[in-house]
C-alpha cells in the first residue's frame, strides 16, 4: 500500500474536521446571539451545508475511486439527480428510524428532521460522494471484507462512528438533569458530530497501522 495514498485520504480527512470547527467559529462573525446550543436548528443546518460543500469539493478534486470509462453528460446529470433521491430518501428513512427509537411522532417534527438531514450528510453523502448511487457497491463496501481501497474502510470508519455516536448521544436525554444540551436533538446532533470527527480522526490512523496487513481485493 502506498503511503501518498493514506497522506491523500488524511489531508482529505484532516479538511473535513476543519469544516466542522469552522461551522462553530465563523457564523458567530455575522450572526447575531449565534451558539450551537441556543440557535441549534440554524448550526444543524449550516453543518449541513458546509460539509456536504466540503465532501463534495472534495471528491472532485482527489477522485478517490476514478473511472477508467469516458462517462457522457447526460449520464453525469443522471447520476446527480439520482444521488439527490438517494439522499432525500436517506433523511426519510433516518427520520422514521429515529421516531422508531424514541423521538417525538408530531411534536419536534422540523427538529428530528433536521437532525436526519445531518445524520445522512454524516453517513449517506459520503457514501454518495464515494461510491455513487449504487446499491450493490454500498452493499459490497459494508460487508465482511468488502473494502477495495483505503477510501472504503475510511467510509466504514466514519459511517459506524457517525451512528454510534448519535446512539450515545441519546443516553443524557431522559436524565433529569435540567441542562441545555440535552433538549432534542443537541445530545444526539452532538454525540453524532463528535463521532463524525473522531472517525475522520480514527481512519486514517487505523489504516497506516494496519497497512502491512491489509490487502484488497482488484475490481
Amino acid at each position: 500500500m502506498k503511503d501518498t495514498e493514506i497522506k491523500r485520504l488524511l489531508s482529505a480527512n484532516v479538511v473535513s474536521v476543519l469544516s466542522i470547527i469552522l461551522t462553530t467559529t465563523v457564523p458567530p462573525l455575522f450572526l447575531e446571539n449565534f451558539s450551537v446550543l441556543g440557535t441549534h436548528l440554524i448550526w444543524l443546518c449550516i453543518c449541513s451545508i458546509c460539509v456536504t460543500t466540503v465532501n463534495i469539493i472534495l471528491y472532485i478534486i482527489l477522485k478517490p475511486n476514478p473511472s477508467s470509462k469516458r462517462i457522457s453528460f447526460a449520464h453525469k446529470v443522471t447520476r446527480f439527480l439520482k444521488c439527490c433521491v438517494f439522499f432525500f430518501i436517506s433523511c426519510i428513512l433516518f427520520h422514521g428510524i429515529i421516531v422508531l427509537y424514541g423521538a417525538p411522532l408530531i411534536e419536534s417534527v422540523l427538529e428530528t428532521f433536521l437532525f436526519a438531514v445531518l445524520l445522512s450528510t454524516f453517513t449517506t453523502l459520503h457514501c454518495l460522494c464515494m461510491l455513487g448511487p449504487n446499491i450493490q457497491a454500498w452493499i459490497r463496501v459494508f460487508s465482511k471484507n468488502g473494502a477495495m481501497s483505503i477510501w472504503d474502510n475510511s467510509l466504514q470508519i466514519t459511517t459506524m462512528c457517525s451512528i454510534v455516536g448519535a446512539w450515545f448521544g441519546a443516553f443524557p436525554i431522559p436524565l433529569d438533569w435540567d441542562r441545555p444540551w440535552q433538549i432534542w436533538p443537541i445530545s444526539c446532533s452532538l454525540g453524532a458530530t463528535f463521532g463524525y470527527v473522531a472517525g475522520l480522526i480514527i481512519a486514517p490512523l487505523w489504516i497506516y497501522w494496519n497497512r502491512k496487513q491489509l490487502t484488497y481485493k482488484s475490481r
